[in-house]
């Protein structure tokens, strides 16, 4: 019997950003793939990873929106997070091993005390049990292997660090609004021992990423309910129409200039444009060009010309 040929599904154009609700349970990677094989997308990719024992937002970037990606992921982060006094794990979460113990319960008074201490440019030293490569392999995996992962601290960025709630002795809720490279995980375990005692994070969820926040998540059972009926890439369309935010959005924190249709042409072809106007900026490192309230490039000012470097196709 000869083999039946499968029919590739086509692709779909598709631009801008979804706003996911990620659960609990699965990795971000996953929770892509399940959003590819609703969209279709051509081009597909997310801004900043989660990882499986957290969830919330994760701003997933749909074609001409991957180019956008950087802007979203330099951008703040706030995080809820519950940390469990006593024990310290060697993931500093749920997953791993204990490592070390106490029978030291801080009080909300001697947790406010301390706040102060991890907020604003401070040192810290990432989770073994991590992303960031050593010798060009991943921390997570020669952890893994059950080698000694020795991790320099570096400088990261705390915002705001907020006590939310004691929910019992054993626990306490906070809300953290910090910088790129900032490890919720860390934090926990650097809190624990600052406070005489040690301690994991039980619980984490975040709740807002650069320009995205709570009022633009989507849950995934909202998605896939509307998708129930799918037939073709009409019905597609209006899953985007329903649920993707469009391409400027990424962009809410970049200086903007409007430009005329003529000079939208010049920028898609790569060309530099004088800006005319006396409100017209002198300068700036990054920029975006709009024509009709539309994308038409990335790019930097330099004594009044804009220079694209990343073209839209909008």
């Amino acid at each position: 019997m000869a083999r039946q040929k499968q029919v590739k599904r086509k692709k779909n154009a598709i631009n801008g950003w979804l706003v996911l609700d990620k659960p609990y349970g699965i990795t971000s990677n996953e929770a892509l793939g399940k959003i590819k094989r609703i969209f279709s997308p051509q081009k597909v990719g997310h801004a900043g990873t989660l990882d499986p024992r957290a969830s919330g937002l994760l701003p997933v970037a749909f074609g001409e929106a991957t180019k956008t990606v950087p802007f979203v992921m330099d951008g703040r982060k706030v995080y809820r997070f519950e940390v469990t006094w006593g024990a310290e794990t060697d993931t500093d979460d749920t997953e791993g091993e204990v490592i070390a113990s106490s029978d030291v319960r801080p009080t909300e008074d001697a947790i406010a005390a301390v706040l102060s201490e991890f907020t604003g440019t401070i040192m810290q030293v990432p989770p073994k049990f991590s992303a960031i490569k050593v010798a060009g392999e991943r921390a997570y995996d020669l952890a893994r292997e059950g080698e000694a992962v020795a991790l320099e601290a570096r400088p990261i960025d705390v915002h705001r660090l907020d006590l939310v709630s004691c929910r019992d002795d054993n626990r306490a809720i906070f809300e953290a609004e910090c910088g790129k490279g900032t490890y919720v995980r860390a934090l926990a375990r650097d809190l624990g021992r600052r406070l005489g005692t040690r301690g994991h994070v039980t619980e984490l969820r975040r709740l807002l990423v650069g320009p995205f926040g709570e009022g633009d998540l989507i849950k995934f059972d909202e998605i896939l309910e509307a998708a129930e009926d799918l037939q073709d890439s009409e019905d597609v369309q209006e899953l985007v129409a329903e649920f993707v935010l469009p391409v400027r959005d990424a962009m809410d924190e970049l200086v903007e200039v409007s430009v005329s249709l003529d000079d939208a042409a010049k920028i898609r072809k790569g060309m530099a444009i004088i800006l005319r106007g006396r409100d017209a900026p002198l300068n700036t490192d990054v920029a975006f060009a709009s024509h009709a309230d539309v994308p038409v490039a990335i790019g930097t000012i330099e004594k009044g010309r804009f220079q694209p470097t990343r073209v839209f196709h909008l």
